[in-house]
């Protein structure tokens, strides 16, 4: 096969280009763990590069039952969250450094019209935990609960 210098240059871009989406999607990829409440888990995505913070779980249409994503941030603050592009409904549990709950939104909404509702927990967290809505009231959550962290190097 007879190849045109611009067709090898769109080879080697393809390959190049599928390489470093290979390398991105193996670096960007957020560890998997659990956060536990006495004796009830959820499996958590953990985040915490400032990119996959503030995309949270944009643009998901689902989020598997008993499954989660966990946001750590580098120091305790009063994260406010909102729901701009977030396709389902969702608990937040913020998590202060002792691993305490310091603060629950039950059953927010996605947002449907600009501006977003903005959700502050009035506390300072060094942890949001999210997970589909009405799961905080099945899991039994309380403020002051502790949470256990059983995450890979954390």
């Amino acid at each position: 096969m007879v190849m045109n210098k611009s067709s090898l240059l769109f080879v080697i871009c393809g390959l190049l280009f599928g390489i470093s989406s290979i390398s991105c999607s193996q670096n960007t990829s957020s560890r998997i763990g659990q956060v536990c409440f006495k004796d009830k888990c959820v499996k958590v995505e953990v985040v915490q590069k400032e990119e996959e913070l503030h995309r949270g779980l944009q643009f998901r249409r689902s989020l598997d039952p008993g499954s989660g994503m966990l946001f750590v941030f580098q120091k305790s603050e009063p994260y406010t969250f909102w729901m701009k592009d977030t396709l389902i409904p969702l608990d937040m549990i913020w998590i202060d450094s002792g691993r305490r709950i310091v603060h629950v939104e039950h059953n927010v909404p996605p947002c449907v019209a600009d501006p977003c509702p903005r959700y502050p927990p009035g506390h300072e967290a060094l942890y949001v935990l999210e997970i589909n809505a009405g799961y905080a009231v099945r899991l039994g959550l309380q403020l002051g609960e502790t949470a256990e962290f059983r995450l890979n190097a954390f």
